[in-house]
């Protein structure tokens, strides 16, 4: 963690809220691009940052930090923020495709062409929340387990079986082209 950022940490947890518009410009960009890879919607892919800009503030005396920084704790509530959003706009859309007025228009959804982005929704939150923090975004092992507030054994494990997962996945995947 740079000087500026540690500063603003200080201060965020003083209860200042300028630090927040700080932390906001240096890790906004960054986390819009993480919640855009969970989300088809840029719009939600939006709210999913606000939200956890939000709750950053609302719970600033209890985050963990990283190495002092607390993007590893943005990225993951970013991600949970993400699924909740996706879950309700299901609930929405199940509920919008039983009026009778809803079977004239289908609502419009982005192509993932690869498929890689859907086998990564599909897998259980706990997995999905390692691949993105350690495969994704890069963090260490280790890291990634004090964010999650796990074993390291957790992670590798975790990590080992949404491996499997994702490999099984794209291997039925590629199948179905030929």
């Amino acid at each position: 963690m740079g000087d500026d950022e540690a500063a603003a940490w200080q201060r965020l947890r003083a209860g200042d809220e300028s630090a927040l518009g700080d932390l906001f410009d240096r890790y906004e960009s960054r986390l819009f691009r993480h919640a855009t890879r969970l989300l088809t919607d840029r719009e939600d892919a939006k709210d999913a940052v606000a939200i956890a800009f939000f709750e950053l503030w609302r719970k600033r005396a209890s985050v963990r930090l990283v190495d002092g920084s607390p993007l590893p704790w943005l990225l993951t509530t970013v991600a949970n923020t993400a699924r909740n959003l996706e879950r309700s706009g299901r609930r929405y859309r199940a509920l919008l495709a039983k009026t009778p007025a809803a079977s004239a228009s289908a609502a419009p959804s982005a192509h993932d062409e690869s498929g890689v982005l859907a086998a990564l929704k599909q897998l259980p939150a706990g997995e999905q929340s390692v691949v993105v923090l350690s495969v994704l975004e890069g963090y260490p092992e280790r890291d990634v387990a004090q964010t999650l507030g796990i074993p390291v054994g957790t992670v590798k494990s975790r990590l080992s079986r949404a491996k499997s997962r994702l490999r099984d996945e794209m291997t039925a995947l590629e199948a179905s082209w030929t």
